[in-house]
């Protein structure tokens, strides 16, 4: 919430505590240093006095459980949240950890001339739109994945599932997720192959592409595809064993990791792999050349 969404009454009462914090700030700015110093030691005085006597009300009152919701619905409210935020008594949002996230690649993204916003936060998923200059540059899916993606995942652990919204205004239908993130400025050649419910989790769907047999799998949030031929002869895998992401050629046993194409039999081989792409529920395949 913010200051646009508050009733008349509620953003006035908001604005004028903002106008008389900021007109002692102004004077403040005008003094000597020896009296900016007793201005800061009073202030700090005075708001260590007011975080301890907050949080011997929040104790006396916890264990009540009508205080304890009371509190709760009380800290939904902007100013007391901002309050007690202040004094390090409630911690930090999952919004606002993901806010100080994008923080942090926002700067890497203006010298590009770009930004990102956050569209929508909804455990365990948030929605992010790149603008500007990045909204639609052929690089936005590794500056995606190296950038954001990594960001929001170190800050927020909670959060597995990170989609990015292409156009403004787009649902959740309209969410594209760059499963493989060496798909850049692939515009053209994707195929509708299935929905993401399809794909087991852990397991092997057999599909045949633009006249292509391919296999997918899926690992949480993300999906993977691969020519359906073993490395070894080229025969095809997807009537092997599969365990936990694991894939046994049925024909000369050799093992596949599903999430990354690697070979766990002979290192020096590989599955061949195809770009992937979510929109929404639907899974989308780019293949190889």
């Amino acid at each position: 919430m913010n200051a646009v969404d508050l009733v008349p009454t509620e953003r006035d009462t908001l604005v004028g505590y903002t106008r008389d914090i900021e007109r002692p700030e102004a004077l403040f700015a005008s003094w000597d240093e020896a009296q900016r110093s007793a201005a800061e030691a009073y202030r700090r005085a005075i708001e260590d006095l007011q975080g301890e006597a907050f949080r011997r009300l929040i104790r006396a009152l916890r264990d009540d459980p009508a205080a304890l919701q009371a509190m709760k619905t009380a800290a939904a409210d902007e100013i007391v949240y901002a309050v007690l935020r202040h004094h390090n008594i409630l911690k930090p949002s999952l919004r606002e950890r993901v806010e100080a996230a994008l923080d942090g690649v926002r700067p890497m993204l203006a010298s590009h001339g770009g930004d990102v916003e956050l569209v929508s936060v909804r455990p365990p998923s948030i929605e992010v739109r790149f603008t500007g200059a990045c909204d639609g540059c052929p690089a936005s899916a590794l500056t995606f994945h190296a950038g954001v993606k990594k960001a929001v995942e170190e800050a927020c652990p909670e959060i597995t599932d990170i989609l990015q919204v292409k156009e403004s205004g787009a649902g959740a239908n309209d969410s594209v997720r760059f499963v493989s993130p060496f798909a850049l400025g692939a515009v053209d050649g994707w195929h509708l192959v299935c929905r993401l419910d399809e794909i087991p989790q852990g397991g092997m769907l057999r599909q045949v592409v633009g006249g292509e047999n391919v296999i997918l799998s899926r690992q949480g949030a993300v999906v993977s595809c691969f020519q359906n031929a073993c490395a070894h002869l080229g025969l095809e895998i997807d009537g092997g064993a599969v365990e936990d992401s694991i894939a046994t050629c049925p024909w000369h046993g050799f093992r596949y990791d599903l999430a990354s194409g690697e070979c766990l039999t002979a290192s020096e081989v590989q599955l061949q792999p195809h770009m992937v792409r979510l929109i929404g529920n639907r899974v989308e395949v780019r293949l190889a050349k």
